[in-house]
């Protein structure tokens, strides 16, 4: 029993929720403005019944206080650059002449103008629009968004809380705009950026608002003493307004560290904090600082991140133990639900008693409801859930689904020779040079090709029983067939089957591998309209049978240039699941590896001369602090090369990274030991250039020339530009020319507008080389 007058204050929130709808009405409304098919008031329309139809669901639950403004039409980043008016220079016409077409200007670019450098949202795959600052940066407020939020909520007569990305966090995930100098600083500009939060605070008090959640999630990494120093001057400074509404101040991904103290001593009403994964030990910290006396407490003790069901016995005992750490104790998810799908009962293909080990958005929320009544009114009041979870629990440990005897065996006769290749670089490159012939400069392209509308209503009609398997494999090779065809008549010098056959470069192969569920609506945002449905990482992982080599060798089949075989690594398969919890990611990933060792094999055994094992994730997966980063990319890049390890030498082995920061692991990069990297460059500049030379990378690389997640059409001298300033830092030898990304979401006019001028720019360069 817990303490009535210690809990009896206990309730549940949220801090955000997914935003597309169950249909992903908002996806299709943000796509037909974009197209001309939908008005901008039908557009806010849709975005406005799908804000109250999710805080309708929440209040009805028994959600105390639902969170406003976490609601985005494209990005929550993007719109906290709209409140506090750091509209980019090249964007501020397109904004004042309409706001709407501005916003979408500035996320994805238009012919004329590039959009904002997108990357991951800390360690999750959430990509969002970077903010472009500079010492001439002027904010202004502009709370119309949050404001009219907001009253949309308290006018259906809701207990409401606007949520805010908070000015550190701001200011440190900022970089320096186009021009400004590489090491200027935005955290400097916090002194010119709080007055700008105090009016839009004093606004949503003035609106109604009785507390505000300030996002802080970069406190949560290892921070310098003068970013430590800046936090504490920012609540200090925010906590000492006479206008202002209370103020709950949010981490979560990890423990707060250094930074508890500081919020913990900050006159704010109250702190959020993850008590789940990385974040566990944030417990042992509160109770080193004494905790939070006078203070809210919103505990996030079901995992917003992955979906497997909470164990409700053990977060009662770390609530009761939180109970004496503060005046008040909630109960919430880690972090925002828009991180998971949105409900599991609309799925009809995973065994019911599977189905119950899982918990989307609506089952997270019904968990936390739970735990709130517990510690409120005592666990006799929730004796039947905490049973019926035990059981869930209990089934899951003992399913056959977990545990595969041969694949555990298997595992544990890898030995460190397993993740090496048979010849050094320098013996492997000569190697492949002979066997493969290629130009300098080569040209090349990620993978994936659009996705036709032809093939995704043959994919639909093979779905619904309109089309038998022989007839969606014609619709599939008549693809294969107009790829290759296109790229030898362009002029690319390693070609790709283009990806006709998959519906997702993960979800493809979990649905050939052992040990994974697949959903049919469990999709969750990746950036702006990019929906994605992450498989289910259940048990145990083995291949059983060839994924990808009929397709490839269907496409070598065309032409007499190389095709690359196509994969997913091991670290991305995992990274892009909701994996697994029940035993170490490292042992998970030794089984994907190995599964996918054997097609890799099989590729190179059919022939393939060039095998691509795409990595994207890797530095998505850094953990957030330093100390716990050794570990993670040690057993990170031993799976990459476990996976690519078993070809001859003059196999030529390629893996992809796109949108991340890649300073970071640019050792980890070397420690792949790949043939050839194609990372993503376009929009920050060649940046990734210039740390590859830094660090003395020496293999080939392709920074990305071509931004596919812009609908702009690259000129040949644009993406000649950009290949000189990669020859700066890169030798003409050991440089390829490709797009950032795979092209899968683009549409075939631009595609083949863009890779013509991949390849004019390329022999453009040439020519400038053997002429010099």
């Amino acid at each position: 029993m817990t303490s009535k007058s210690a809990a009896a204050a206990a309730r549940a929130t949220v801090y955000g929720y997914p935003r597309q709808g169950p249909n992903r009405e908002l996806k299709k409304a943000v796509e037909g403005y974009w197209k001309g098919r939908v008005t901008a008031d039908a557009l806010r329309g849709t975005a406005a019944e799908l804000r109250a139809a999710n805080w309708r669901q929440l209040a009805a639950a028994g959600i105390h206080e639902v969170p406003t403004g976490d609601f985005s039409l494209y990005d929550h980043v993007l719109d906290t650059s709209v409140m506090v008016g750091a509209v980019p220079e090249r964007h501020r016409e397109a904004v004042a002449a309409d706001p709407l077409d501005g916003y979408f200007a500035m996320a994805r670019g238009t012919q004329d103008v590039a959009p904002l450098e997108m990357t991951k949202w800390f360690d999750t795959n959430y990509h969002y629009l970077v903010a472009e600052l500079g010492p001439d940066t002027a904010f202004a407020a502009d709370s119309g968004k949050q404001v009219a939020e907001l009253r949309e909520a308290l006018a259906l007569g809701l207990s409401a809380r606007p949520v805010l990305v908070g000015p550190v966090t701001y200011l440190l995930l900022a970089k320096p705009a186009p021009g400004v100098a590489a090491d200027f600083d935005p955290l400097t500009l916090l002194d010119r950026l709080l007055p700008v939060y105090a009016e839009v605070l004093a606004d949503l008090r003035a609106a109604g608002a009785a507390w505000v959640q300030l996002d802080e999630p970069a406190l949560v990494q290892d921070r310098t003493p003068a970013e430590l120093n800046a936090a504490a001057r920012a609540y200090r400074e925010l906590g000492g307004l006479a206008d202002r509404p209370q103020l709950l101040v949010a981490s979560y991904f990890d423990r707060l560290g250094e930074a508890l103290p500081v919020l913990a001593n900050a006159p704010v009403e109250g702190l959020a904090l993850d008590f789940t994964g990385a974040g566990a030990g944030n417990l042992d910290a509160l109770a080193e600082v004494g905790g939070l006396p006078g203070k809210r407490l919103v505990a996030g003790v079901v995992d917003g991140r992955n979906i497997w069901v909470n164990d409700l016995g053990k977060s009662l005992t770390t609530l009761g133990t939180l109970l004496g750490f503060a005046d008040r104790v909630d109960v919430a998810p880690s972090c925002s639900l828009l991180h998971v799908p949105l409900d599991t009962a609309p799925e009809r293909d995973i065994d019911p008693q599977i189905l119950r080990w899982l918990a989307f958005a609506r089952q997270k929320t019904a968990e936390v409801l739970t735990l709130a009544r517990g510690l409120a009114d005592g666990t006799d009041t929730i004796a039947t859930e905490l049973a019926a979870n035990r059981a869930d629990l209990a089934s899951r440990a003992g399913s056959a689904l977990t545990r595969d005897p041969a694949v555990r065996d298997r595992t544990a006769a890898v030995t460190e020779a397993d993740s090496r290749r048979s010849h050094a670089y320098p013996d492997r490159a000569a190697a492949q040079r002979t066997r493969l012939g290629l130009p300098l400069l080569p040209v090349t392209t990620i993978g994936s090709f659009p996705q036709t509308g032809a093939l995704r209503a043959a994919r639909a009609d093979l779905r619904a029983g309109r089309l038998d398997a022989a007839g969606y494999e014609d619709r599939v090779r008549a693809e294969i067939q107009e790829v290759v065809t296109f790229q030898e008549k362009a002029g690319l010098d390693v070609l790709v089957h283009g990806e006709a056959e998959r519906n997702d470069m993960v979800q493809y192969f979990a649905e050939q591998l052992t040990g994974y569920l697949a959903t049919q609506h469990g999709w969750v945002q990746s950036y702006g309209t990019r929906y994605v449905r992450p498989p289910i990482l259940a048990g145990d992982i083995s291949r059983p049978a060839p994924m990808t080599v009929r397709w490839t060798e269907y496409a070598q089949s065309l032409t007499g240039r190389p095709v690359k075989g196509m994969l997913t690594g091991p670290v991305t398969m995992l990274a892009w699941s909701f994996v697994r919890d029940d035993q170490p990611r490292a042992d998970t990933a030794r089984q994907v590896a190995l599964a996918l060792r054997d097609e890799v094999c099989d590729l190179e055994a059919s022939g393939s001369a060039v095998i691509q094992v795409d990595e994207p994730a890797l530095r998505e997966t850094l953990p957030l602090r330093t100390g716990d980063r050794e570990a993670y990319l040690a057993w990170a890049t031993e799976t990459f090369r476990l996976t690519t390890s078993g070809v001859r030498p003059d196999t030529q082995i390629h893996t992809h990274m796109c949108y991340a920061e890649f300073g970071d692991i640019v050792q980890a990069i070397d420690d792949l030991d790949a043939d050839v990297i194609s990372l993503e460059a376009a929009r920050s500049h060649m940046q990734v250039a210039r740390e590859l030379a830094a660090h003395g990378y020496p293999r080939e690389a392709g920074p990305g020339v071509y931004d596919i997640h812009s609908p702009r059409v690259p000129s040949a001298e644009e993406a000649a530009s950009l290949l000189r300033k990669g020859l700066k830092a890169i030798p003409a030898e050991r440089l390829w020319v490709n797009p950032d990304c795979g092209l899968k979401t683009r549409g075939w006019p631009e595609t083949r507008a863009s890779l013509e001028s991949l390849v004019s720019a390329a022999r453009t360069v040439r020519g400038e080389l053997s002429s010099s």
